[in-house]
């Protein structure tokens, strides 16, 4: 009798990890996602992009590893151990924060964006492509062009490009050929939450059974 009951209550126990875990990761891959697409789309103020960018690229991210890890309360701090699992959040929110800007720059751009022939102004090779633009009527365009949207190793200063900007001047421009990210930004969620929760999980099983030794 009483093994049936300890086996009912560790199937309860179970349950209740995955269901607060599952809620846990999709907050924490959701925000790094929501956050980062938001931010353009609106736009918000640069102050607040900068606290949401923070929060989606490095903030949720590492709570996603760090809170399963001090939730081991029964653990001696110095045998606390982390499940492998968590590495994956930890990067694919980071990465949901990055592409998800550019998927959220890119609806900016297709919701108030305005189609322009521009003029390339100057052009830094040193890392990464940016070319800053000018319209042919002298009005600058910010943000720079980045190499992913058409500022090529080709271009040149003097060098005309038919470039869709952003008159609020949040999103970056581009050249009206930007890809969809939605399968990457898909798959990353759904890595970020599974791994996440199985993760917790672990962590929550290992906690117990230290507290039942």
């Amino acid at each position: 009798m009483v093994d049936v009951i300890t086996g009912t209550g560790a199937r309860t126990s179970t349950r209740s990890d995955v269901v607060r875990w599952l809620a846990f990761s999709l907050l924490c891959a959701g925000g790094s996602l929501g956050l980062s697409w938001l931010a353009p789309v609106v736009p918000l103020p640069s102050l607040v992009r900068g606290v949401g960018g923070l929060f989606a690229i490095l903030i949720l991210p590492l709570a996603s590893l760090l809170v399963p890890v001090l939730l081991l309360r029964r653990v001696p701090r110095k045998k606390r151990k982390v499940a492998w699992q968590l590495i994956v959040p930890v990067i694919a929110g980071v990465a949901l924060g990055i592409f998800g800007a550019e998927a959220g720059g890119a609806t900016a751009l297709e919701d108030r964006g305005v189609a322009v022939d521009a003029v390339v102004v100057s052009a830094d090779y040193s890392s990464t492509n940016h070319c800053e633009l000018r319209t042919v009527d002298g009005r600058d365009i910010s943000p720079s062009l980045p190499e992913s949207d058409g500022c090529r190793d080709s271009t040149s200063r003097g060098d005309e490009l038919r470039v869709r900007y952003d008159p609020e001047g949040v999103a970056s421009p581009d050249d009206g050929r930007t890809g969809s990210n939605g399968g990457l930004l898909a798959a990353l969620f759904g890595a970020a939450v599974v791994m996440g929760t199985w993760g917790g999980v672990r962590q929550s099983r290992w906690d117990r059974a230290y507290g039942d030794a």
